[in-house]
């Protein structure tokens, strides 16, 4: 029967270390329970059964082991099995269930090889460790955070609604962009459309009329027009977006740069408050179901960096991270910071000094996904406007420039 090492404290809080045997890691943790200590890390497994886990578990053997999964799949998986632990399943025989549920694919392969692991004697969080592009730290650790405490079902049920939200967020922020991007892309289309096919057989019919001096304005548009259809200018239009996207992606390979570009968005006009917004909503969140999972709060705070999403704020939770290592609370470090506006920092203060910080991390993102939802609702109204004014404004230049010159002939021959 496999070995496992334990980590517990007993009723007096004394830490105790010692050997069980089980036959896999939930059985191992249940009994350290039954002896009436409290596990503080979940058994693992010593010895030969190791051998034969760390074996079974390379990731190179398993084919479709390194394929990145959908956060639509991750919640569904979370909350089933959430239901199967709360039904009162092994968790062996619920990933079982749950893999005969998956459609063929590389999830469902992913959940076989994570019952294989914890046949063999790994816990659940160890054999979920074991494929980070589909379940990342914060999954991992919650989920450890379960297994100690007890209370898996209840921390699945959590993950999903953290899921959920998070994905309801972000789907939100893209869809609200899809509207000006289509729109902006059609009139880029119309524009060069009447400048390479239009304006150039415009500009033939004037020198053919012997039309003399030009207006100003209308030598500045052909000079485009033929900059853009003989000249190749089209293909600088084109090949703008896509050359900066790149960019982009390469400056964003360096954390300077990564640093740089995310302070840029957050002082970005109007875009600027819902990056905000929308980034403080995601590290409370995170941090706020961490340490409610029972997570410490030292550990919390380096998911949460790691997972933010923005590099200004993985910068300031790591440094709140080492003052709280030297002693100082949450909310000074970041008072200091000032990446955080004066509310935030308040009700983190109130949280700590009242022990209910996983609940106002919480609030606060709540009342910031609200935020960020009128301000999106805000800024299509905006743009509606703008959009159609500036579409306006350079057809309207287009027209006028067409026209001054044939205004011009016709009062010649009149």
């Amino acid at each position: 029967m496999p070995v496992f090492q334990y980590e517990a404290m007993d009723s007096s809080g004394k830490e105790v270390k010692g050997q069980i045997e089980a036959l896999s890691g939930e059985e191992a943790l249940s009994k350290v329970r039954n002896m009436g200590y409290f596990p503080t890390k979940p058994p693992k497994a010593k010895g030969g059964s190791r051998e034969k886990k760390t074996t079974a578990a390379k990731p190179k053997a398993r084919r479709g082991a390194g394929s990145k999964v959908k956060i639509k799949q991750l919640t569904q998986f979370a909350r089933q099995l959430s239901t199967l632990q709360d039904a009162g399943l092994p968790i062996l025989r619920s990933l079982r269930i749950l893999e005969e549920q998956q459609k063929a694919g590389a999830f469902r392969r992913i959940i076989g090889y994570v019952a294989d692991d914890i046949e063999s004697g790994s816990t659940l969080s160890e054999a979920l460790g074991r494929f980070p592009r589909a379940f990342n730290k914060l999954f991992v650790n919650m989920v450890a955070a379960g297994e100690v405490g007890g209370v898996l079902d209840v921390i699945l049920a959590r993950l999903a609604d953290f899921m959920e939200k998070a994905q309801k967020l972000k789907a939100k922020i893209k869809g609200a962009m899809v509207y000006p991007v289509v729109v902006m892309t059609a009139a880029l289309g119309i524009v060069l459309g009447l400048m390479i096919g239009v304006i150039p057989k415009f500009t033939t019919v004037l020198k053919d009329m012997g039309s003399g001096d030009l207006p100003t304005l209308t030598r500045g548009l052909m000079a485009i027009s033929s900059w853009l259809a003989f000249q190749y200018g089209w293909a600088v239009v084109i090949s703008v977006p896509i050359v900066l996207i790149f960019a982009m992606r390469i400056i964003r390979q360096f954390a300077i740069g990564r640093y740089a570009l995310d302070t840029l968005n957050l002082h970005m006009p109007i875009i600027g408050q819902i990056v905000y917004k929308t980034t403080v909503a995601r590290w409370t969140r995170t941090l706020g179901t961490l340490i409610s999972a029972g997570v410490p709060i030292l550990e919390a705070i380096n998911i949460t960096a790691d997972t933010s999403g923005n590099e200004v704020y993985l910068v300031m939770l790591r440094k709140v991270h080492n003052a709280i290592r030297q002693g100082d609370t949450f909310a000074n470090p970041l008072r200091q910071s000032k990446t955080v506006d004066g509310l935030v920092v308040n009700m983190i203060d109130v949280g700590e000094e009242t022990g209910d910080m996983d609940k106002m991390l919480l609030k606060i993102a709540n009342n910031f996904d609200e935020e960020v939802d009128v301000l999106v609702g805000s800024l299509m109204s905006l743009l509606e406007p703008i959009m159609i004014i500036g579409l306006g404004s350079i057809v309207g230049v287009i027209v006028v420039s067409i026209f001054l010159p044939m205004v011009k002939i016709i009062t010649t021959l009149m």
